[in-house]
């Protein structure tokens, strides 16, 4: 990219600095300026930017005038009840447009958004929003109902619940949308280092920790936005949708946002997803770029030849959250025909790594290059950078710009994150001589086996490179000769369920034993019904390990 023009850099939200790119991150930069905000004029104000299908798939669409109608009817209501700058507004409206349109709202106000999944239980809410305070919620009917009895012991704190579609004595949410804001109102925008989303995600101890990001950070995933939807954003004819939650950073900053950064339409539905539900989905609506976890897309590879099933207009998906096996993005390729561009980071500091088609050559099984503005070394445990070809842990500035505000209520969590002048991915990889980044597993997932180190993700990738697996997990098991040994929970895919057991397992030990190393395959297997899943989606491999640990001093 050193060779692009200024104007080329500044199109994707990059600048020169000497030899080296910096993010551009304006000092007044909002969410809502940089998107909706952006889309008023007289050409753009009339632009489809959401559709929603409803259950019995008719249709509403919402133009870019009619977010920021409803918006600012909300950031009116919001502000004549007591709500402003700096207050924590829980948003827990799922995939609805509710959610979508409460964000421009908040930041109307200079609020902070609370973002909260529907998949979370009673407990896991409560925590969020008596940990943050908030005294105000908005939600829907259905995800209301199950709490309204318990939710003064529940939710103490709350003043406030705004129910979409209310059937009991809250306020309709709706009905809020559907006024009109005072003839006077004035936003109260805040600018770039102004907290804006507060996100709730788990560490490896305690409960889900609130992580603070401010406006900033769209301004600063824009660049790797841009690649990773492989210079396509703003195409004439772009479509975006994911089934990610939009209470999370795939969702929401990885395609949600990024969608209105470009002025283009978001389609979204409450249907729980599956692969034949997803591929008419995006046949119905043109989809044409797509955030999809590696979860996701292993299940929809359970489809051998898409394109001659369904009408697709599928040409881009990025993919982050867990590593991407190499299998899943050679059939992404080959069999739906579209870019799959990997890319890696964390809640608190994203986007650090990954690829981008149109610029550089994705390699199988890598998670790409460093992205530009971002500065990732692997170091060893005393913070010294390792070798290339040896295993280090994955390391940035601490004053990355993608980073985080903080932690709130949590400032001792912060300091587990540094490492000296570095701030710390607990992630593990290898670098090549190319500077392509390969994926080795958590620090503490690491197995030590008779003198091996061994990194649980490239077991699980050759699992699930077997037909017979759908889902793998590998963790090391304790065992007093050889320190630990590799153990891998299996769910078997359908094909394969009426398979006798000890012989599959023996075949799969094999296919490990033959891609990988002998020291690498697995000493057990369990083949299981399913996994227990983090509140992001992944398969919980600590759980897994802690279980195999427990059961080994009984």
């Amino acid at each position: 990219m050193n060779d692009w023009s200024d104007d080329a850099l500044a199109a994707i939200g990059l600048e020169r600095h000497g030899d080296r790119l910096k993010i551009s991150i304006p000092a007044d930069c909002n969410i809502y300026g940089m998107t909706v905000g952006r889309f008023l004029g007289p050409d753009d104000r009339d632009r489809l930017a959401l559709r929603f299908e409803r259950p019995d798939c008719t249709l509403e669409d919402y133009s870019f005038a009619d977010i920021d109608a409803a918006a600012t009817a909300l950031a009116a209501h919001l502000r004549q009840n007591g709500y402003g700058r700096g207050d924590y507004i829980g948003l827990h409206c799922g995939f609805r447009p509710e959610t979508a349109i409460a964000h421009m709202a908040v930041c109307k106000i200079g609020a902070v958004a609370v973002t909260l999944s529907q998949l979370y239980g009673p407990e896991t809410l409560a925590h969020a929003l008596n940990d943050c305070g908030a005294t105000v919620l908005l939600t829907t009917e259905s995800a209301w109902a199950p709490l309204r009895d318990e939710a003064q012991v529940l939710f103490p704190q709350l003043k406030n619940v705004l129910v979409a579609a209310s059937s009991g004595p809250e306020t309709d949410l709706t009905a809020v949308l559907d006024g009109a804001a005072p003839h006077d109102f004035q936003p109260d925008f805040t600018g770039a280092n102004d907290p804006a989303l507060l996100m709730y995600t788990s560490g490896s101890t305690g409960m889900p920790k609130g992580i603070l990001h401010g406006h900033r950070v769209l301004a600063s995933y824009r660049p790797s936005i841009n690649l990773f939807f492989n210079l396509s954003l703003e195409d004439a004819d772009a479509v975006y949708w994911s089934p990610s939650d939009w209470a999370w950073v795939g969702g929401l900053l990885d395609m949600l946002l990024p969608a209105w950064l470009a002025g283009r339409p978001v389609v979204t539905s409450e249907t729980r997803f599956g692969a034949d539900w997803a591929f008419d989905f995006m046949a119905r609506h043109k989809v044409t770029h797509t955030f999809l976890a590696p979860s996701a897309i292993r299940r929809l590879a359970q489809t051998p030849d898409p394109r001659e099933q369904h009408d697709l207009s599928l040409r881009v998906i990025c993919t982050g959250g867990e590593a991407l096996a190499a299998e899943i993005l050679e059939w992404a390729e080959n069999a739906l025909g579209v870019v799959c561009n990997e890319f890696y980071g964390m809640t608190e500091v994203n986007h650090l790594i990954g690829n981008c088609a149109k610029l550089f050559p994705r390699r199988a099984g890598s998670m790409g290059l460093a992205y530009p503005g971002h500065q990732v070394l692997l170091v060893d445990g005393e913070g010294r950078d390792v070798a290339t070809g040896e295993i280090g842990e994955i390391v940035t500035t601490s004053d990355a710009p993608t980073r985080y505000l903080g932690y709130l209520n949590s400032p001792d969590r912060e300091a587990e994150l540094l490492l000296g002048s570095y701030m710390r991915t607990h992630d593990l990889a290898v670098r090549d001589e190319d500077g392509y980044f390969w994926y080795k597993g958590r620090s503490d997932d690491l197995i030590k086996s008779s003198g091996f180190r061994i990194g649980p993700s490239e077991i699980e990738e050759c699992l699930i490179a077997h037909p017979a697996v759908a889902e793998a997990a590998v963790v090391g098991k304790p065992d007093k000769d050889r320190g630990a040994i590799v153990k891998a929970f299996v769910r078997r895919a359908r094909k394969f369920a009426d398979r006798p057991a000890e012989p599959l397992k023996q075949e799969l030990a094999d296919h490990v034993r033959k891609r990988l190393a002998p020291y690498k395959a697995p000493r057990e297997i369990e083949f299981v019904d399913g996994f227990e899943l983090t509140s992001s989606g992944k398969i919980n491999r600590k759980a897994l390990r802690l279980a195999e640990a427990a059961a080994s001093q009984t």
